[in-house]
């Protein structure tokens, strides 16, 4: 068989596994589509492809055809489906595509493992793990972002209304945005951080109006300590500690540090004994936040 030939086999031979890997974002596992014999002989292409001396190097061409790979992927897979969803739904769907891109990737990075071992050698690409990553991110997270934040933080909204929640979804989301955003790992957690400090600084403001009214001043100082508890306990399973404790601090400045004055003044108008008053005062000025 010729050279010509042969390398014609090998890109034919690539492109059913490509076919085959492209299936993953239908949410078919690798693990049917692909078998260990069709993963090496996919590699093997590639490596074929990778060695021959220019003009039959065909590195250039695979770099291009990875790159179409990813942009066929999300164009037809993923923005499709993420198209006019908002709230629960298009953090679901979101989280699922990412998944099966994600799994894509993995599988579609074993094919192009010698190349990617070149590219680097040569420094002529980022390794392909990362364009994939900011393939994504360019063409979904850029435009798509801000309604993840939205939807994430009406969820967490619900939540702290004690409605019933899919707290995994959250979960989801915080890996998803810690994992990405740039060349440094947080990118995007960091920039939510702030969207939902800011949140929980309203949020916590509109309580502490609602309940000064609705509570004597002993039970509000109870109703604090217990929300202060209950928040650790729901925002520690879907958040990473440091965001945990920032936006305890918020809460415990909002029901409590800036309600002081406003106590006393109920606590003069209950004229409830003021020992105990203050006793209950201290406690919750005492309240472990971190």
């Amino acid at each position: 068989m010729s050279n010509a030939k042969r390398l014609d086999e090998s890109m034919k031979t690539l492109e059913e596994g490509i076919t085959k890997v492209k299936l993953i974002m239908d949410g078919y596992p690798a693990s049917k589509l692909v078998t260990s014999e069709e993963y090496m002989r996919y590699y093997d292409c590639v490596y074929l492809l990778c060695i021959r001396p220019p003009p039959h190097d065909l590195s250039a061409e695979l770099l291009q055809r990875y790159h179409a790979v990813l942009d066929e992927s999300i164009y037809f897979k993923v923005l499709p489906f993420l198209k006019d969803k908002s709230g629960t739904s298009l953090l679901a769907e979101f989280l699922r595509v990412w998944a099966n891109y994600k799994a894509m990737v993995k599988c579609l990075g074993g094919f192009f493992l010698y190349l990617d071992r070149k590219c680097s050698d040569q420094k002529s690409s980022a390794p392909l793990k990362e364009v994939a990553l900011s393939c994504f991110q360019n063409r979904v997270c850029c435009d798509l972002l801000p309604k993840l934040f939205d939807a994430a933080l009406l969820l967490i909204s619900q939540d702290r209304r004690e409605e019933p929640i899919d707290r995994s979804l959250l979960q989801g989301l915080s890996t998803f945005f810690w994992e990405n955003g740039g060349p440094q790992k947080g990118t995007y957690y960091y920039l939510f951080e702030e969207k939902l400090l800011v949140d929980t600084y309203s949020c916590y403001s509109r309580f502490a109006s609602e309940w000064l009214l609705s509570y004597s001043s002993a039970d509000y100082i109870l109703k604090v300590e217990r929300c202060l508890n209950d928040e650790r306990g729901r925002l520690s399973q879907y958040l990473y500690p440091s965001s945990v404790e920032k936006l305890l601090q918020v809460v415990h400045l909002k029901l409590s540090g800036e309600t002081t004055s406003q106590l006393i003044e109920k606590q003069k108008a209950e004229n409830l004994n003021s020992t105990k008053y203050q006793e209950l005062l201290s406690r919750c000025s005492n309240l472990r936040i971190g």
